[in-house]
């Protein structure tokens, strides 16, 4: 069996590596490591969670035992898509770098430029960074890409999902030719293939996996469900109480809108939850990050920025809330779980909606989902009052509904705000008492006619009552008939 000690790594990296508690490589690992340290191009592609980052953070120490960083010219770079992938594989340096006196510069959106800048200009033995916040320090004029001697593209169908190929190419340029690049993707679509082909030279290519296969770890089911959210959500509290072995789970939506619409949801029904999406600022999405993997937060809803390489090592459980729209997402959104050989479980909620994406789901990684508990065809008919009972946002809707049930011709008199407060009786400084418009005899004026002359209280009034109409409807202008108007045609 082949051991780390076997694939020829510096014994500074391998006592780091032995202290970590680990002592055999993955196959992605075996398969890259000595190539790697051999100096030559490598195009990797393994399956999400079988230990990518290693296999070239590993190699790079060794390779950076010799030699020094100048000031604003790294000696290698890594390309991710994302700034949490980015900051956890400079937390992968701390772990396997702690026997090495390595500068690691961490280029990342959400930081200050000068913080960064003071980094550069000690000179970086590691630059990792997303291609935009490179792209811009280079267009600074803070940093140099001739020194260059390896390049890490991370995630490349993740690059490509997020329009990052222009930026890549331009990087690209400002690097030497005689680079070496390591080339890593858990998926091969053929414009990944294009691009390998382009940028590498003569690669060894390591497939542990065929591409979008999925751990034979993970035990997946898809959900029937109902279109409507609030269906949707009902469906998803039940799946989560019946699971007696979630220890924890990753849920994710299609869109940031959902990821805080469930994320309020759960929480007002009283479960452990957090939201992660790429609106929130770093330091709350870091934040939130660690609550997770510490344990202080039991369900975390997230949109595909949770998906890729973010390395949680024993997630329980994820749950798809919306079937992803591109069949690889879903590859890497169950590859959350079932990680170094754990188990897990991953459950889709599938509506009759998204019957294309899940057979495309079970096209791309040649196999048949089990349906639990049946399938679309087992659902329950949703009869005229199951949709009257849907939940309506504010008080007016269910203040119509009521009078529509009433058999109420008439508008309700008392409109009452979303907080339930009477919008009318809410303009406290008015000294008018509004008789009942039913029974009043008297002629019908507007309320704002009558109010104090004080211009200032009237102006205010007026904007608070602007939607109110207590006064009769005017026919075309009314008495206030422009003089225009007035003015007799030629006959």
């Amino acid at each position: 069996m082949t051991t780390f000690s076997d694939l020829g790594l510096s014994q500074k990296v391998l006592s780091a590596v032995t202290d970590a508690g680990y002592t055999i490589p993955t196959p992605i690992q075996a398969g890259a490591i000595p190539p790697a340290l051999q100096r030559r191009d490598i195009l990797g592609i393994a399956q999400t969670g079988t230990g990518k980052t290693a296999s070239f953070v590993l190699p790079m120490l060794t390779i950076l035992e010799k030699g020094r960083a100048r000031a604003r010219m790294p000696r290698t770079l890594i390309l991710e898509p994302t700034r949490e992938l980015a900051a956890q594989v400079a937390e992968n340096f701390d772990k396997y770098g702690k026997n090495h006196k390595l500068n690691v510069a961490l280029l990342i959106g959400g930081v200050s430029f000068d913080e960064q800048d003071r980094k550069l200009e000690r000179g970086a033995d590691v630059l990792i960074a997303t291609p935009g916040r490179l792209l811009d320090h280079c267009e600074r004029g803070k940093l140099l890409m001739t020194g260059v001697e390896v390049l890490v593209i991370d995630e490349a169908d993740r690059m490509l999902d997020m329009g990052f190929i222009p930026d890549i190419e331009r990087i690209a340029k400002l690097i030497p030719f005689t680079r070496q690049t390591l080339f890593f993707s858990a998926t091969m679509p053929p414009e990944i293939q294009k691009l390998a082909d382009r940028f590498l030279q003569n690669p060894e290519r390591i497939e542990v996996a065929r591409p979008s296969s999925t751990a034979a770890t993970v035990s997946q089911r898809f959900v029937a469900a109902h279109a409507k959210d609030y269906e949707k959500r009902s469906k998803l509290r039940d799946l989560i109480r019946a699971q007696e072995d979630l220890k924890n789970a990753i849920i994710f939506c299609n869109r940031k809108k959902d990821v805080a619409d469930l994320f309020r949801s759960l929480d007002r029904h009283g479960f452990s939850v957090g939201a992660l999406h790429g609106d929130m600022d770093q330091r709350s999405r870091m934040t939130m990050l660690a609550n997770f993997k510490d344990g202080n937060i039991k369900l975390l809803v997230a949109s595909d920025v949770a998906a890729r390489g973010l390395d949680i090592p024993d997630v329980s459980h994820v749950f798809n809330f919306d079937v992803p729209i591109h069949a690889e997402d879903y590859v890497h959104r169950i590859g959350r779980t079932g990680r170094a050989g754990r188990s897990g479980a991953a459950f889709t909620l599938v509506t009759k909606r998204d019957t294309k994406f899940s057979d495309a789901i079970e096209k791309l990684i040649d196999k048949k989902v089990d349906w639990l508990d049946g399938d679309l065809s087992a659902l329950p008919v949703l009869t005229e009052t199951d949709e009257r009972e849907k939940p309506r946002k504010g008080g007016r809707g269910r203040e119509r509904d009521r009078d529509r049930e009433r058999g109420n011709s008439h508008k309700s008199d008392n409109r009452r705000d979303d907080n339930g407060k009477d919008a009318i009786a809410a303009d406290k400084g008015s000294d008018t008492v509004k008789a009942d418009r039913h029974n009043d005899t008297r002629p019908s004026q507007p309320v704002r006619n009558q109010r104090p002359a004080n211009d200032d209280n009237r102006d205010r009034r007026s904007r608070y009552r602007r939607d109110e109409d207590d006064g009769p409807t005017p026919v075309g202008f009314g008495d206030d008939i422009p003089a225009f108007m007035l003015i007799a045609g030629k006959a």
